[in-house]
C-alpha cells in the first residue's frame, strides 16, 4: 500500500496479481504529506486504513482480488497509524484501528466495532500488542488490557515514555520508546517506571526492531545503530552507515534484517539462502 493509496499484490516472483487504485476510487482520501499506513492480514481479510480530513475510512479487502468486503467510516482527520491484529480474551481475532479519537477494535470479517477506547491517541506512532496487553501512544504511553466484555481496562500511563514518530517496542518485561530527537527510553512494562535513557544519533521515523535480544535502530540518514539493552544504561555496540534516506521500519526474516531506503533494498545477515 503506497502513499498514493495504490494497493498492489504480487506473487513471490514479482508478477502483478492485482492492482487496486484506492486513490482513484476515493480521490478525496489523501493528505498533503502522503499516506503512511501499512496493511494487516487478519483471518483472511486484508485491512487497509485510509484516513484523512476529507474522506476517511478503513476497508476490508479480499486478498485474492483486492475488492471490498466491507468499508467503514472513520474519524475525519489525517492519520498515519497502521492496523494491529490481536487475539481477544476469548481467542477471537480483532483488528485495532487507532486515530486521534482513540482506539477501536473491529471484527476482520465485517468491520463491526466490538469496543472503543475513547481517551484520544496519537495519529502517527501505532499501538503495539504484547503478552495480552496494548501499548497505546495515548497521552504519553498508556497500557490497556482487553477484557472479555466491553472496553479494555487501563493498567498504567506514563508521560515519560511518550514516543515520537516510531511506535513502541516491547522486549520481555521492558518497553522502549524512541522520540524524534533520538532519545531511546527504557521502561518497566509492568508499571511504566522509567529505567534509563540513551541518546542516539537521530532523527528517527522508523520503529526499532529486535532480534537476538538486540535493538536495531535506523535513523532517517540511513545510520543503523545496534543497541544492547541488557547493559545497565543501554549501549550502542555497533553502527552501519547505509548512506541513504530511510523512513520505513526494517523487517526481520530468514535470519536477516531487510531495510528499504528511498533507492535500495538491503538484506543484512547470514549468507545462507532464503
Amino acid at each position: 500500500l503506497f502513499s498514493s493509496n495504490d494497493c498492489v499484490a504480487l506473487d513471490l516472483d514479482g508478477n502483478l496479481v492485482w492492482f487496486r487504485g484506492l486513490g482513484r476510487d476515493y480521490p478525496n482520501a489523501n493528505n498533503s504529506l502522503g499516506m503512511a499506513s501499512s496493511l494487516a492480514l487478519a483471518d483472511g481479510t486484508l485491512v487497509a486504513q485510509v484516513e484523512s480530513e476529507s474522506e476517511s475510512f478503513t476497508a476490508g479487502l479480499d486478498p485474492q482480488t483486492g475488492l471490498n468486503r466491507w468499508k467503514v467510516q472513520r474519524p475525519r482527520k489525517s492519520n498515519w497509524t497502521s492496523p494491529v491484529v490481536i487475539q481477544g480474551p476469548a481467542g477471537k481475532t480483532l483488528v485495532l484501528l487507532q486515530s486521534y479519537a482513540g482506539l477501536a477494535a473491529v471484527e476482520p470479517a465485517t468491520g463491526k466495532v466490538v469496543w472503543n477506547y475513547d481517551d484520544k491517541a496519537s495519529s502517527v506512532p501505532s499501538t503495539t500488542a504484547s503478552n495480552g496487553r496494548l501499548f497505546v501512544p495515548s497521552q504519553g504511553l498508556t497500557v490497556l488490557e482487553p477484557v472479555s466484555d466491553g472496553p479494555p481496562k487501563q493498567l498504567w500511563r506514563s508521560a515519560q515514555l511518550r514516543p515520537g514518530t516510531p511506535s513502541p517496542l516491547v522486549l520481555e518485561d521492558r518497553v522502549f520508546t524512541l522520540n524524534d530527537g533520538g532519545i531511546l527510553t527504557c521502561g518497566d512494562a509492568n508499571d511504566g517506571k522509567r529505567l534509563w535513557q540513551l541518546r542516539l544519533k537521530g532523527p528517527f521515523s522508523a520503529t526499532p526492531v529486535v532480534a537476538g535480544n538486540l535493538l536495531y535502530c535506523v535513523n532517517e540518514n540511513g545510520l543503523v545503530q545496534v543497541v544492547d539493552p541488557s547493559k545497565p544504561e543501554g549501549e550502542v555496540v555497533s553502527e552501519l552507515e547505509l548512506g541513504q534516506t530511510v523512513i520505513g521500519t526494517p523487517s526481520i526474516a530468514a535470519n536477516s534484517l531487510f531495510i528499504r531506503s528511498d533507492g535500495k533494498l538491503w538484506r543484512i545477515g547470514r549468507t545462507s539462502p532464503l
